[in-house]
């Protein structure tokens, strides 16, 4: 009977109600009652040392005269559920020269673990002995290396075990969505989300998010619509996470009213993070006075922020040039129990940066209580060449490099504040210094949806197949704006050319490209959306206000930094980005 009893209770235990003291308790009266040789108390009471401390796991299992493989396998699982999941790979290695060779389940709790610690090498070695001892086919194990190769960001081997499954299950898809999502593979993801649905395979709370994910990513609105008309109609928004997540992607495709109906009718209650989702979304789209009335309504609800919440509302100051309102926040964070940390000044700077307060900017870098991290000094820099001031830019500029940065970014920046000041040859030593530290410019692209297709472009580009038509449509666009009175705005070409030169290599920007093929695209009067991996030019900032008007459609272009939301001559960033 005390068998039996104590037996019972080890099942029912799990890795979080027990103290390593609790714990050891237990191993003295399973020892002094004898009840330690029968094998099912044994194997859980080594999964709970090894889950609590490894190395009083590892005392035990020594005193084991002969361990067979459940023993080996109770410390592999519970060290995978450990701090420290790596040393159940450790364990691992160390059976796998035992008598007692590994069976499917020690790979599978040992996978595991990898997945835990993000451990892509070792998986590839448990991987090359699942071949050898012919587990390979084994549906269990395939869905759990799977899912340590899509965490670890081996998109193609997680693609190859996901191809090879004879079996397929929920998790097995989930993990692949996901990884690509989470692997800067949109594109992939939704179409594998798709191709599920077509399978008849149901998508769960975690299908979405992953899903969700993607489209956020490629902007594709189309796509995030149906998603949320599937989660609406199989009552997934009866989950915070993934009402977040839609808040999110409306928000990240250009839809901040969306984003705010889904908020302000969620059925379920909203968390911290709704608010400082909504709060962000706001910020990107340059609403600030929104956003603090959305901190403040939060504070009001009964939700306590946090260093997130202020961060987000910083944001929105930043965007919105609200630099009183910034500052009023930052002094009252401590006052609330929130420390502000690197990221927190980093936002004052710049706001202040913004405002062409540089030496304020650099005053506060200065007097910090904590280092600043080189993005805090990339943002002065930034501001440096909004503002063109090249001394301070100089200053900047060292102190980025001290910090080990080499990123093509810090010194186009610089080299930008030397070519708009015309010193052409301060130009071509920061050029060259690229060029013998080997740093290469990130190419600018943009990129926009038309019929649920994603057609990019790059600066010049000749390569789509609407090329001449894309072309003549900007001809007739630049004919219509020049009647409006624009002018090129070649002080934001950054090359010692000729004006014509300047003009031309303004008018076939990326964004311009891609906005000039959805005019010939779409149907009149229906809005036009534009992804760019760099900050937006001004000039094609001007010409996009004017397009706006001329044409009556309503331009979302989302830049590296924020959205600009153009409608009717204007844009929602009051020109202040």
């Amino acid at each position: 009977m005390a068998f039996v009893d104590v037996d019972t209770l080890l099942q029912k235990c799990t890795f979080q109600s027990l103290s390593l003291l609790h714990i050891k308790q237990l191993h003295a009266h399973l020892t002094t009652t004898g009840l330690s040789r029968f094998c099912p108390s044994r194997s859980k009471l080594l999964e709970l040392c090894a889950a609590a401390a490894a190395s009083y796991a590892d005392a035990v299992l020594r005193r084991i005269p002969s361990p067979d493989t459940n023993d080996w396998n109770a410390v592999v699982r519970g060290l995978a559920h450990s701090r420290q999941p790596s040393a159940s790979v450790t364990c691992f290695r160390v059976m796998s020269r035992a008598p007692h060779k590994p069976d499917a389940l020690t790979c599978s709790f040992a996978l595991k673990a990898c997945a835990r610690a993000l451990a892509w090498s070792e998986a590839t070695q448990i991987h090359s002995q699942l071949i050898r001892y012919g587990f390979e086919a084994d549906f269990l194990l395939q869905t759990t290396l799977l899912d340590v190769y899509a965490k670890s960001g081996d998109l193609d081997n997680a693609q190859q075990v996901f191809d090879e499954m004879h079996q397929r299950d929920i998790a097995s898809w989930n993990a692949l969505i996901a990884g690509l999502a989470q692997g800067s593979r949109p594109n992939e993801a939704l179409e594998l989300f798709k191709r599920m649905k077509l399978e008849g395979w149901k998508p769960n709370e975690v299908t979405v998010l992953g899903a969700l994910s993607a489209c956020s990513q490629l902007g594709a609105a189309r796509d995030g619509e149906k998603i949320w008309v599937y989660i609406r109609g199989e009552k997934l928004d009866l989950n915070v996470q993934v009402c977040n997540v839609v808040i999110d992607m409306y928000a990240k495709c250009g839809f901040v009213d969306k984003a705010y109906w889904v908020f302000e009718n969620m059925s379920c209650c909203k968390s911290i993070v709704t608010w400082n989702t909504m709060i962000m979304a706001l910020a990107m789209h340059g609403d600030g006075y929104r956003a603090i009335e959305l901190f403040e309504q939060m504070g009001q609800a009964g939700v306590c922020p946090d260093d997130v919440s202020y961060l987000a509302a910083l944001c929105g100051c930043n965007h919105a040039g609200l630099v009183e309102d910034g500052f009023r926040l930052f002094n009252s964070m401590e006052g609330c129990g929130v420390r502000a940390n690197v990221k927190h000044y980093g936002s004052v700077v710049d706001l202040l940066g913004r405002a062409g307060r540089l030496e304020e900017a650099f005053g506060i870098v200065n007097s910090m209580p904590m280092v600043p991290d080189v993005v805090l000094w990339q943002t002065l820099l930034g501001a440096c060449k909004t503002h063109g001031n090249v001394d301070l830019a100089e200053q900047v500029s060292r102190k980025v490099v001290e910090m080990g940065s080499n990123t093509c970014g810090d010194f186009i920046l610089l080299s930008n504040v030397y070519a708009a000041n015309q010193r052409w040859d301060d130009v071509g030593r920061v050029r060259e210094a690229m060029k013998n530290r080997d740093v290469k410019k990130i190419p600018g692209f943009s990129y926009t949806e038309v019929g649920g297709v994603i057609h990019t472009f790059v600066n010049g580009d000749q390569n789509h197949s609407s090329w001449r038509d894309i072309y003549r449509k900007l001809e007739e666009v630049r004919f219509r704006i020049e009647s409006y009175g624009y002018v090129p705005e070649t002080n934001y070409v950054l090359h010692d050319i000729g004006q014509e030169e300047k003009e031309n290599a303004l008018s076939y920007h990326s964004e311009k490209l891609a906005l000039a093929f959805g005019l010939i695209s779409t149907r009149e009067g229906s809005p036009i959306q534009v992804i760019k991996n760099l900050r937006i030019c001004g000039d094609c900032h001007a010409v996009i206000k004017l397009v706006s008007k001329i044409y009556g459609r309503e331009i979302i272009v989302r830049d590296r930094a924020r959205f600009h939301r153009f409608k009717e001559g204007l844009c929602s960033c009051r020109d202040y980005w």
